[in-house]
């Protein structure tokens, strides 16, 4: 019996369906919480609030607001997806085609239109970063309330159906309620190899198609010069093959998640080809194919005994050869399957069945043409502290005696002979460190992995923490150890350039490093384009938010420029996270804001835990943003090249990043900072809150420098500081407008209106100003226990908080925080009267936690106060 019938609704479900979409489901959240927590129920409805109960009594409360957070996400997405769907009703287009008609209006070129549109890449990239508190089996019973929330949608229901619908929802939030939410172990990474699967095959694998027909739908009905679109995105994976930092990631790991992935893929095809035979039941002696077109189908079959069943139906013994190959791993060459596909597709059209082709078989070609035999491309990631350490022990081995030091002349020249040389002297694997052989196992595994089927089922080698042409060629020395070829090294390597400093030495990094002859030679399996990765977390983290985001930036348009130069142009990767202080923002206008002509055929951004829930958790969701980021990125690469910025807003953006660093830099190097970080935030406690299989630490030194950006940002979070996204703001526009300020005060007022990159940075600050709460702040801050730093670090954060705000609105013209973005303000307000109680106990948890170093008892209010937090602004870091 359904745990919703167990008690008589409070409210009739007549009476839900009387009220709004909000309304309705937070009172199927109260009967919920009336039948399992009544006291928890008539508690949250008290006026004024009273603090929320201490120990494990909070457990209930914290629970009940943080399903109450996540429902009303739910319905956000869902009234987000009904505006959708009126916009496209009224004005007849969905967002492809309405955004191809206004490119079409504004270019006479429309052949160029086609031409980018089909060329044009973005590649989303999934990683396992630890800022996904929800466990699978959690997102699944939200796709489930979300499922029967859109079905209630409709008048088709007679009254009995649509209270059947009513009550299994809220069975689910019953169920929600019921199921533990906080993971008791911290997942492995094969349970995170598991959790980004499932997106695939639960929603992508669906979508993709969809989302392609759309694309040629779009471009077909603005009567632009046809040319059907090939497919335009490719997803690549970090989990699984991301070991920066992470130990628990070995090569054995990553052999398992190529293996996981061709199973998840491998599924589908087998699905989507049996269902294709099923329904294409054509008969040879009532429409007989040419003699070309039989003989091409027939040699599709000839290798299998599909010949032996459905005699005269071609097309199913076509599809059940095809399906046969790929269940037995048969096919030498993803391309080869692709072939077959396209040759039964092409028969189809001969026969003038073009409808039936465009249903059933060419979703099977777009399919094959974005997942492979792979379902996903595993990115490889390791440090450049590790990958030298690995060299300079494999030298030690081979010479016996103590190897040049990292940075010198001597190791410089050593990298460029041995890359040079026709053979390298003989390692024994056997005598290295177990993080030496792993390393090496793991080249060999790519290379195999790239002579296989699939090459592209593994992706570059992404060194983070790159600071010279030398950490680059260490890569490529380590790949030649492992066994790849000296001539024609088939291995990518991406640089990460994540500091201030490291995007400034960018560009003469990459020519350096290009001057060695390997390097050029590494480029054959990327053609003319080199990847480059920027990482907005660390440099925020180094930096702060102004200047991290304008010297990411500035190293784009200097680095295409520089490799201009050689003959290069570059692909760059985005490491963006779901907060602003993490690069974070919306898809359309993140890209808009790049610098014009850093956008080419190809994008990659990285889709970063909550991110992932965000994006990708139901299909209509998941569509609108896949067509968001193409047409995006089509939109960017139409725009009319621009060499430079105006050479006077480049002027005022570069002395206000510097004056912003100056700034942040005061904080984040006074006396005491520190101890008022690790003491006025929940960072050492956010260990215990087991979201992801990494150290919060990438070294498990006890520094900044060390301390990864994602618990940097969750702690500034949970304590509703925030200042990762708006520190140095405020004393930067002071500071510039204190020389000539009515000339410079126009300036910035231009550039606010003109400069998609300037008003992006305002807007999000303004945002995150908003959210941030001082009072709130202040509390946390009671936790340090020296009054000097306390008082002393709280006042330049007050301080600059309040110049910035000032200076938001200066610049806005406007009187309140926020004005601008009203949906904005209302969606935060929905939270703050739950999220000040949850701030408030978490700070007497953390006191009391500390006090008595007893985790036992206190521990679990203590991640679910996190979680809740978390769930309530949306993101963990």
């Amino acid at each position: 019996m359904p745990l919703a019938k167990t008690v008589t609704p409070v409210v009739p479900n007549s009476c839900v369906a009387e009220k709004t979409l909000t309304d309705q489901v937070l009172e199927l959240w109260r009967r919920v919480l009336v039948r399992r927590a009544p006291h928890v129920a008539c508690e949250l409805e008290t006026i004024p609030a009273r603090p929320l109960p201490a120990g494990d009594d909070s457990i209930a409360y914290l629970q009940a607001l943080n399903m109450r957070s996540q429902l009303l996400r739910i319905v956000d997405e869902i009234e987000t997806m009904r505006l959708r769907r009126t916009i496209e009703t009224d004005s007849g287009r969905a967002s492809l085609a309405q955004s191809f008609a206004q490119l079409a209006l504004s270019n006479d070129n429309r052949e160029m239109f086609t031409e980018l549109a089909a060329s044009t890449v973005v590649s989303p990239t999934l990683t396992a970063h630890p800022t996904e508190t929800k466990r699978v089996t959690v997102l699944e019973i939200h796709r489930r309330i979300y499922r029967g929330i859109v079905a209630l949608e409709t008048d088709r229901w007679t009254p009995r159906e649509r209270d059947n619908l009513v009550d299994s929802i809220e069975c689910e939030i019953d169920l929600l309620w019921s199921t533990g939410e906080l993971r008791i172990d911290r997942p492995t990474p094969d349970d995170e190899i598991a959790w980004g699967l499932h997106f695939f095959s639960d929603i992508l694998f669906d979508v993709v198609p969809g989302v392609f027909d759309s694309l040629d739908s779009a471009i077909g009905s603005e009567k632009f010069v046809y040319s059907e679109c090939v497919p335009k995105l490719c997803f690549h994976s970090w989990i699984g093959g991301d070991r920066d930092g992470n130990p628990n990631v070995t090569t054995a790991v990553t052999r398992r998640a190529l293996a996981c992935g061709h199973q998840k893929v491998s599924a589908r095809y087998s699905r989507m080809l049996s269902e294709a035979a099923s329904r294409l039941s054509i008969s040879n002696r009532i429409t007989p194919l040419s003699a070309e077109q039989n003989q091409a189908l027939k040699n599709i079959v000839s290798d299998t005994s599909a010949l032996s069943r459905n005699a005269n139906e071609l097309f199913r013994q076509a599809l059940s050869a095809v399906r046969v190959r790929v269940e037995s791993d048969s096919y030498l060459h993803v391309s080869d399957l692709i072939s077959d596909i396209e040759h039964i597709e092409n028969a189809l059209h001969s026969l003038e069945a073009g409808n039936l082709a465009k249903r059933y078989i060419r979703p099977i070609r777009w399919f094959a043409h974005v997942f492979g035999f792979r379902t996903v491309t595993l990115d490889i990631r390791q440090n450049s502290t590790v990958t030298n350490s690995v060299l300079k022990e494999i030298w030690q081995n081979v010479e016996g005696d103590q190897p040049y030091d990292y940075g010198s002349e001597g190791w410089s020249a050593r990298l460029r002979q041995e890359l040079a040389a026709e053979k390298l002297a003989f390692l024994d694997r056997q005598s290295l460190s177990e993080q030496s052989r792993d390393l090496l196992d793991l080249f060999s595994l790519m290379r195999t992995v790239i002579s296989g089927a699939d090459p592209q089922a593994v992706g570059p080698f992404i060194l983070s923490m790159t600071q010279s042409a030398d950490d680059l060629a260490a890569v490529l020395l380590l790949a030649r150890y492992a066994g790849f070829d000296r001539e024609v090294p088939e291995l990518a390597v991406v640089p990460l350039f994540e500091t201030i400093g490291d995007l400034r030495a960018a560009p003469d990094i990459m020519l350096r490093f290009l001057q060695i002859p390997s390097a050029r030679r590494c480029l054959t399996r990327q053609g003319r384009a080199i990847e480059i990765m920027l990482g907005y977390s660390d440099s925020n983290k180094d930096g702060g938010y102004f200047c991290s985001n304008w010297e990411v930036h500035c190293a784009q348009s200097k680095l295409v420029s520089a490799l201009a130069g050689v003959g290069l142009d570059v692909t760059f990767f985005h490491g963006r996270g779901g907060s602003v202080s993490r690069g974070g923002a919306p898809a359309h206008r993140a890209i808009a804001a790049q610098p014009p002509g850093t956008i080419g055929k190809r994008i990659r951004i990285t889709e970063q835990g909550e991110v992932l829930s965000t994006h990708y958790a139901n299909r209509g969701t998941a569509a609108a943003h896949l067509e968001l980021l193409l047409s995006s990125a089509i939109e960017h690469r139409m725009k009319k090249p621009v060499r430079h910025l105006d050479p006077e807003h480049e002027d005022a953006l570069s002395a206000l990043a510097g004056l912003s660093q100056i700034a942040y830099s005061e904080l984040i190097n006074a006396e005491g900072f520190l101890d008022y970080f690790q003491q006025a935030s929940p960072v050492e406690e956010l260990a215990s809150l087991k979201i992801g299989s990494r150290p919060a630490r990438r070294f498990g030194a006890n520094s900044l420098d060390d301390l990864r950006a994602i618990p940097w940002v969750f702690a500034w979070t949970q304590n509703r500081h925030l200042l990762t996204g708006w520190y140095g703001f405020g004393s930067a526009i002071n500071s510039y407008l204190s020389i000539r300020s009515d000339q410079r005060l126009s300036l910035l007022h231009h550039m606010f209106g003109s400069s998609e990159f300037f008003r992006l940075i305002v807007d999000e600050t303004e945002k995150t100003l908003y959210q941030t709460n001082l009072e709130i702040a202040s509390q946390y801050a009671t936790l340090v226990e020296c009054t000097e730093t306390r008082l002393r670090i709280l006042a330049m954060v007050q301080k600059e908080y309040e110049l910035s705000v000032a200076m938001v609105k200066l610049i806005a013209g406007t009187d309140s925080l926020a004005d601008r973005f009203p949906d904005f303000r209302t969606h935060i307000s929905r939270y703050a009267r739950d999220l000040d109680r949850v701030h408030l106990l978490q700070i007497d948890l953390l006191r009391d936690a500390r006090k008595t170093n007893r985790q036992a008892g206190i521990s679990m209010p203590l991640l679910q106060s996190m979680n809740c937090i978390s769930s309530a602004l949306g993101w963990t870091g």
